[in-house]
């Protein structure tokens, strides 16, 4: 599954400037220190830490994407400093447990 296919799964897109990698798997975790010990490359992280500090986190593994739950949406600043980055962004309505079982289960996990 590339990056752009996220959508197949039901989520919106928040940022679209990003590089249409095959997703190696995924990764989920609001804690910080450990998404940085824990997120690899190409990788989608499920989170609901919707702010720039996740984008950081995120590109220092080379992240394919990032899912925020619940819904959530992403402020401008994040959208740019994603863009920059070039890592999607995209918004699942269902909780982390859910998202995770839909990524997990479309990349034949």
């Amino acid at each position: 599954m590339k990056t752009s296919e996220l959508e197949k799964l039901g989520f919106e897109c928040l940022q679209n400037q990003f590089e249409d990698v095959e997703i190696a798997g995924g990764y989920t975790s609001d804690l910080l220190s450990d998404v940085m010990a824990n997120l690899a490359e190409h990788q989608v992280l499920i989170t609901i830490q919707a702010h720039k500090n996740t984008v950081a986190v995120a590109s220092l593994a080379d992240a394919a994407a990032i899912v925020f739950c619940h819904g959530r949406k992403a402020t401008a600043d994040v959208v740019s400093a994603a863009a920059q980055e070039g890592i999607a962004l995209f918004s699942s309505p269902d909780n982390q447990y859910n998202t995770t079982c839909r990524v997990a289960k479309f990349l034949g996990a």
